[in-house]
């Protein structure tokens, strides 16, 4: 096998390697609101409309699993847990700036076009 067709190869590409590090859409949604500032469960639950409270909990323990968002208790009376993310995460930083910029290029530009029907 070649270098080129081992690069190509879905268990050695380092951008699949990435692509499954990270998971899934929620998973980067919640990292890009992590990015803007840290924050608590309730606050990302309202900031991400469409997530349940079930999924929200399984993301950021995904996350914080694979060391991407860390997990600090702020004040047990009452219980208050703040996510941020840790170096690791905000090394993605650049990634989701161009994945903005992107998304701004090439599909908000087409909820613009209308379909004929």
């Amino acid at each position: 096998m070649t270098k080129s067709e081992r690069g190509l190869n879905a268990n050695t590409c380092p951008i699949v390697s990435a692509i499954k590090e990270i998971g899934g859409e929620w998973n980067f949604i919640i990292i890009r609101y992590l990015l803007e500032n840290s924050m608590g469960f309730n606050e990302m639950l309202r900031r991400a409309s469409g997530i349940s409270s079930r999924t929200l909990s399984a993301v950021l323990k995904d996350l914080a699993g694979k060391g991407i968002v860390k997990r600090e208790i702020v004040s047990t009376q009452p219980f208050q847990v703040r996510y941020s993310l840790t170096e690791k995460g905000n090394a993605l930083r650049p990634i989701v700036d161009g994945l903005g910029k992107w998304g701004e290029m090439w599909v908000a530009e087409r909820k613009e076009e209308s379909y004929p029907s």
